[in-house]
């Protein structure tokens, strides 16, 4: 039996492996607890929100990069900069996906100072001459007086025009990428300890979810003598007079094999244990916790459409009230 419930969870994921080592050297689920205190030191759950800011500076230049992160099922990556630092994009996501490893992230380059853009002035000469003939040819035809202002030559366009010339700066490039490095690590160890809190709340809502599975553990043997005891009281109700017992034991057995949770109750106890050691576990958890939520979850409505029993339909209303807030948690996690 304990063989087949071994098989059954390694077929629901592979994620199981690393469970089943672990807890093949462990005698005691104490055990298991004080080593999740041990590893309480190395612990990183890491949240997907949080927001970054750096600032660097030299002689010719102030760069400015702010970072903000959200949850999303991926990594994703949008930067806003000027123009002509477009081509240290690649550079700029390669360098935020070292700390960022699950989420969206929006990322801001602001950029002042001396020497970012060469501005050349360019003035069409025979253009302008031009227009000063055919206005003065105007004014003589039809006898006008008004005056041609230099205003109304220096606001067109097309008499003066500012072209911007891109100047490649590596010195700028180098002082972009400083700052956006600084600024991720500073996203990071946001991250970080909002990660924090979140192993914290994990901890508390596992832990209330694990006293509760305890409480159907000692409670469930009493289901089976219960219902025996109703049974045998309705028989002797409708015939005090002859009682066969070999047919109440086949009666109660039928009923403790179609209400047995023992199977249900097992897995809920390794998955309570593989989510312990996703905690402390190395690289991003959050798809591996959303996962085995789902698995939990499906144990216990199993358990649920077993129950005949009040005090088990209670407990099951419970786990799923926290397994819910689990999975809102989760969706945080990186």
């Amino acid at each position: 039996m304990k063989c087949g419930i071994i098989h059954k969870v390694i077929e629901n994921s592979l994620y199981y492996l690393f469970y089943i080592v672990l807890s093949a050297s462990m005698k005691s689920v104490d055990l298991h607890t004080n080593i999740v205190k041990r590893l309480d030191v190395i612990v990183m759950v890491v949240s997907m929100t949080g927001f970054g800011r750096s600032k660097v500076d030299s002689e010719q230049h102030n760069v400015t990069v702010e970072m903000k992160s959200v949850n999303h099922r991926f990594s994703e990556c949008f930067i806003r900069m000027p123009r002509q630092l477009m081509k240290l994009e690649d550079k700029i996501k390669k360098q935020v996906s070292q700390s960022v490893k699950r989420g969206k992230v929006d990322i801001f380059i602001t950029i002042t100072g001396d020497g970012l853009v060469h501005k050349n002035l360019h003035i069409d000469w025979k253009l302008i001459q031009d227009y000063y003939q055919l206005v003065n040819k105007v004014k003589e035809t039809f006898s006008l007086k008004d005056e041609l202002q230099l205003s109304h030559l220096l606001n067109r366009e097309e008499f003066v025009m500012i072209e911007e010339m891109e100047e490649e700066n590596e010195e700028l490039e180098q002082l972009v990428l400083k700052a956006v490095e600084q600024a991720a690590n500073d996203l990071r160890q946001m991250r970080e300890k909002e990660g924090e809190l979140l192993r914290k709340d994990f901890l508390t809502h596992l832990n209330h979810f694990e006293a509760k599975i305890g409480e159907l553990t000692d409670h469930a043997p009493d289901v089976i003598n219960q219902y025996r005891e109703r049974l045998r009281k309705r028989i002797l109700e409708y015939n005090e007079t002859s009682f066969d017992e070999s047919r109440l034991l086949t009666e109660v057995a039928i009923f403790a094999d179609k209400s047995d949770i023992t199977e249900e109750l097992t897995r809920l106890e390794s998955h309570i244990q593989y989510f312990h050691s996703s905690l402390t576990g190395e690289g991003p958890v959050g798809r591996k916790l959303d996962f085995m939520i789902q698995e939990m979850n499906r144990e216990v409505n199993t358990i649920g459409s077993k129950a005949n029993d009040s005090f088990i339909a209670t407990i099951v209303v419970e786990l799923k009230s926290t397994l819910e807030k689990l999975r809102e948690q989760v969706q945080n996690v990186e």
